[in-house]
């Protein structure tokens, strides 16, 4: 885990931090939705036989900065392991609602399959109260 803390996190936090201060600097990062985040979570205790931490669905982060939002707001929140969310939860429906609609993209917009069948491109909704505060 000290590589994670030690080397690879610091160098993350770097980048993201670079990357946000450079949107600001060219007055993009308003118009600009970033999305920092993985495809899981992480369980939160480490397994003893391989001192590594497995997939872990039931919570995970997820950063989005830019398009309006308010700097340095947190949503929803975990009990004191990560393990499990006590408030607000969000599906990942909900996340690819909000990335669709914060791109002026109606998440209900339909799309076809190769066999023809209709389908929402999101079954989520948009947390549009993540704006609420700016």
């Amino acid at each position: 885990m000290s590589l994670v803390k030690d080397s690879l996190a610091p160098r993350a936090d770097r980048a993201l931090a670079a990357l946000l201060s450079d949107l600001a600097e060219r007055g993009l990062l308003d118009e600009t939705l970033v999305v920092w985040m993985g495809d899981f979570g992480r369980t939160p205790k480490i397994d003893k036989k391989y001192a590594s931490r497995d997939h872990w669905p039931f919570a995970f982060t997820v950063v989005l900065a830019g398009a309006g939002l308010p700097g340095g707001a947190i949503y929803g929140r975990t009990d004191r392991h990560a393990a499990h969310v006590l408030e607000h939860p969000v599906s990942p429906a909900d996340l690819t609602a909000t990335i669709y609609s914060t791109l002026g993209v109606d998440p209900q917009t339909a799309i076809r399959d190769a066999r023809g069948r209709v389908y929402p491109i999101s079954h989520g909704r948009p947390l549009l109260r993540l704006w609420e505060s700016s």
